[in-house]
């Protein structure tokens, strides 16, 4: 029986665009793929268990190794954006990005308001930076740990138009240890469950229950990471686990938007987790000395990646795709 739902899932329906093109119907993962294999190591123990190969339409999880693929290939849709840039759904939209006044949030806004969208910056504390953008409505004391704050935001936005797309971007990963070796950090890894997985739940719920997202046609895009991903921590965390708040977070932020992907389909809203891939910022900069050979790239050209698949993203007949902003392709879950 669990073989014959392992072949069920392997076959499932996938609406997968690929290059601008809807591409594979079905799916086949070859037999074996992906099964653990514990080899023993010369000296120290074990290996980490051998990465399961992407499928047809999956991205590479070794992050080195994708980015130096899409170079020796040439691939403008990881290194040249603009050649393949659509931001024209923006035009007219109305646009809500929480945690918007620094960062990737501050980045998506400034795009969308360029890209002629109307833009609801949403935060705890405005920026200078988010004060500048034309056309901007920002609505500050949002904190996506507090309900109240929630329901606070979707009643300022009550009875105004509706929203066309929720960016659920408020984030948190903090520059502490979190590993046996050096020491958990509890409190931190609570908050920051309370703050990526809650945290876009608290906001969307407040809003659809108050009718401020555009049903049916709205969007709701949780920013996420490829560091939600249990099946790659076999790669990008082989032999050393660590950052167990970030990554369990994230996992459950994902699961998050497969759920409210399936209760808000009936009300015509698509729900997508998307990856905005590597992008330069304070709360990466723990990270720079990885940042050119893992391919960290500026958050204005990260926005526009993110923006381009946000337009891509359409209602499903079933799930919640996990996208990768770097290439536009899927990560598995």
């Amino acid at each position: 029986a669990r073989a014959r739902m392992r072949q069920v899932v392997a076959l499932r329906r996938l609406r997968i665009h690929q290059g601008g093109q809807l591409v594979g119907q079905r799916q086949k993962v070859p037999a074996g793929r992906g099964r653990r294999e514990m080899v023993a190591a010369n000296a120290g123990g074990v290996k980490g268990a051998a990465a399961q190969p992407p499928a047809t339409g999956f991205t590479e999880p070794d992050q080195v190794k994708r980015f130096g693929e899409a170079k020796a290939s040439g691939s403008k849709r990881v290194l040249d954006i603009d050649s393949v840039y659509d931001p024209s759904w923006m035009k007219g939209a109305r646009v809500l990005v929480t945690g918007a006044n620094r960062g990737i949030g501050l980045s998506l806004a400034q795009e969308a308001a360029r890209c002629g969208a109307v833009v609801i910056g949403a935060c705890r504390k405005a920026s200078k930076e988010l004060e500048a953008i034309e056309n901007v409505e920002i609505v500050d004391g949002v904190e996506v740990t507090s309900n109240e704050a929630c329901e606070a935001l979707a009643s300022a936005l009550q009875g105004k138009d509706p929203i066309d797309v929720l960016i659920n971007n408020a984030g948190y990963f903090p520059d502490v240890s979190d590993d046996f070796t050096n020491g958990l950090n509890f409190e931190e890894n609570l908050k920051q469950y309370d703050i990526c997985a809650v945290g876009p739940l608290r906001v969307t719920a407040a809003l659809v229950n108050k009718g401020c997202l555009k049903q049916p046609g709205g969007k709701v895009i949780n920013i996420t990471s490829q560091g939600g991903s249990a099946l790659w921590r076999q790669v990008q965390n082989a032999n050393k686990g660590g950052d167990y708040g970030h990554h369990m977070c994230k996992a459950a932020a994902n699961m998050c938007g497969v759920l409210m992907a399936e209760e808000l389909r009936p009300k015509g809203i698509a729900v997508a987790n998307l990856h905005p891939g590597f992008n330069r910022t304070g709360m990466t900069k723990k990270y720079e000395h990885i940042w050119d050979i893992e391919g960290a790239v500026e958050c204005s050209v990260g926005a526009k990646r993110v923006m381009h698949e946000i337009g891509r993203v359409g209602l499903l007949e079933s799930g919640a795709p996990f996208i990768n902003c770097e290439d536009g392709l899927l990560i598995p879950y």
